[in-house]
Protein backbone atom coordinates (compact mmCIF):
# COMPACT_ATOMS: atom_id res chain seq x y z
CA UNK A 1 0.00 0.00 0.00
CA UNK A 2 1.22 3.49 -0.85
CA UNK A 3 0.26 6.49 1.27
CA UNK A 4 1.22 10.01 0.14
CA UNK A 5 0.53 13.27 1.93
CA UNK A 6 0.62 16.56 0.10
CA UNK A 7 2.32 18.20 3.09
CA UNK A 8 5.23 15.73 2.83
CA UNK A 9 5.85 16.54 -0.86
CA UNK A 10 5.63 20.33 -0.81
CA UNK A 11 9.02 21.95 -1.33
CA UNK A 12 10.71 18.65 -2.20
CA UNK A 13 11.99 17.18 -5.47
CA UNK A 14 8.48 16.05 -6.50
CA UNK A 15 7.11 19.60 -6.20
CA UNK A 16 7.76 20.63 -9.82
CA UNK A 17 7.05 24.07 -11.24
CA UNK A 18 7.72 26.36 -14.15
CA UNK A 19 6.19 29.70 -15.16
CA UNK A 20 2.40 29.33 -15.09
CA UNK A 21 2.12 26.03 -13.21
CA UNK A 22 3.03 23.98 -10.17
CA UNK A 23 2.58 20.21 -9.85
CA UNK A 24 2.87 17.84 -6.91
CA UNK A 25 3.82 14.42 -8.23
CA UNK A 26 1.83 12.17 -5.88
CA UNK A 27 2.61 8.87 -7.64
CA UNK A 28 5.67 8.50 -9.86
CA UNK A 29 7.50 5.85 -11.84
CA UNK A 30 9.27 4.65 -8.68
CA UNK A 31 5.92 3.55 -7.22
CA UNK A 32 5.60 0.88 -9.95
CA UNK A 33 1.94 1.55 -10.76
CA UNK A 34 2.51 2.08 -14.50
CA UNK A 35 1.13 5.64 -14.37
CA UNK A 36 1.72 8.82 -12.41
CA UNK A 37 -0.86 10.95 -10.60
CA UNK A 38 -0.40 14.66 -10.02
CA UNK A 39 -2.11 17.61 -8.38
CA UNK A 40 -1.47 20.50 -10.76
CA UNK A 41 -2.24 24.19 -10.33
CA UNK A 42 -2.34 26.38 -13.45
CA UNK A 43 -2.00 30.09 -12.70
CA UNK A 44 -4.90 32.42 -13.51
CA UNK A 45 -4.22 34.04 -16.89
CA UNK A 46 -1.68 31.40 -17.93
CA UNK A 47 -1.58 30.08 -21.49
CA UNK A 48 0.61 27.09 -22.34
CA UNK A 49 1.09 25.23 -25.61
CA UNK A 50 1.99 21.61 -24.90
CA UNK A 51 2.51 18.37 -26.76
CA UNK A 52 3.33 15.27 -24.76
CA UNK A 53 5.11 13.29 -27.48
CA UNK A 54 6.08 10.45 -25.14
CA UNK A 55 3.13 10.38 -22.72
CA UNK A 56 -0.63 10.12 -22.71
CA UNK A 57 -2.36 12.42 -20.22
CA UNK A 58 -5.82 12.72 -18.71
CA UNK A 59 -6.82 15.77 -16.63
CA UNK A 60 -9.82 16.16 -14.35
CA UNK A 61 -10.68 19.72 -13.38
CA UNK A 62 -11.44 20.24 -9.69
CA UNK A 63 -11.76 24.04 -9.76
CA UNK A 64 -11.15 27.03 -11.98
CA UNK A 65 -12.13 27.64 -15.57
CA UNK A 66 -10.29 27.57 -18.88
CA UNK A 67 -10.23 26.49 -22.48
CA UNK A 68 -8.22 23.73 -24.11
CA UNK A 69 -7.68 24.12 -27.86
CA UNK A 70 -6.90 21.11 -30.05
CA UNK A 71 -4.28 22.61 -32.36
CA UNK A 72 -4.85 19.97 -35.05
CA UNK A 73 -8.50 20.92 -35.48
CA UNK A 74 -8.75 24.38 -33.90
CA UNK A 75 -11.61 23.14 -31.69
CA UNK A 76 -11.98 24.92 -28.34
CA UNK A 77 -13.33 23.05 -25.31
CA UNK A 78 -14.40 24.74 -22.09
CA UNK A 79 -12.77 23.20 -19.02
CA UNK A 80 -14.39 23.75 -15.62
CA UNK A 81 -14.99 21.82 -12.42
CA UNK A 82 -16.28 18.35 -13.26
CA UNK A 83 -14.72 18.23 -16.76
CA UNK A 84 -12.16 15.66 -17.90
CA UNK A 85 -10.01 16.00 -20.98
CA UNK A 86 -7.71 13.26 -22.23
CA UNK A 87 -4.85 13.67 -24.69
CA UNK A 88 -5.15 10.17 -26.13
CA UNK A 89 -3.31 10.93 -29.39
CA UNK A 90 -0.36 12.91 -27.95
CA UNK A 91 -2.45 15.91 -28.96
CA UNK A 92 -0.71 19.26 -29.40
CA UNK A 93 -2.87 21.70 -27.47
CA UNK A 94 -3.07 25.06 -25.77
CA UNK A 95 -4.49 25.33 -22.27
CA UNK A 96 -5.62 28.80 -21.17
CA UNK A 97 -7.00 29.69 -17.76
CA UNK A 98 -9.78 32.15 -18.53
CA UNK A 99 -11.20 32.74 -15.07
CA UNK A 100 -9.71 34.96 -12.40
CA UNK A 101 -8.76 32.04 -10.17
CA UNK A 102 -6.11 29.37 -10.59
CA UNK A 103 -7.21 26.07 -12.14
CA UNK A 104 -6.73 22.86 -10.13
CA UNK A 105 -6.32 19.67 -12.16
CA UNK A 106 -5.72 16.08 -11.15
CA UNK A 107 -3.69 14.55 -13.96
CA UNK A 108 -2.59 11.04 -14.84
CA UNK A 109 0.35 10.28 -17.15
CA UNK A 110 1.21 7.04 -18.93
CA UNK A 111 4.00 6.08 -18.91
CA UNK A 112 4.61 7.36 -15.42
CA UNK A 113 6.60 10.53 -14.81
CA UNK A 114 9.76 10.35 -12.74
CA UNK A 115 8.57 13.36 -10.74
CA UNK A 116 10.95 16.21 -11.55
CA UNK A 117 10.04 16.89 -15.21
CA UNK A 118 9.49 20.37 -16.58
CA UNK A 119 8.36 21.18 -20.11
CA UNK A 120 10.98 21.36 -22.84
CA UNK A 121 11.04 24.13 -25.46
CA UNK A 122 8.57 22.11 -27.57
CA UNK A 123 6.09 21.75 -24.68
CA UNK A 124 6.83 18.08 -24.01
CA UNK A 125 8.53 15.99 -21.34
CA UNK A 126 11.48 13.83 -22.29
CA UNK A 127 10.91 10.11 -22.90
Amino acid sequence: MIIQRKSDLQGGPRDASDPGWRSLRMLTKTHGMGFSLNETWITAGASMTLEYKHHLEACYCISGRGVVTDLATGADHVIEAGTLYALDQNDRHTLRVTGDEDMLLISVFNPALTGDEVHGADGSYSA
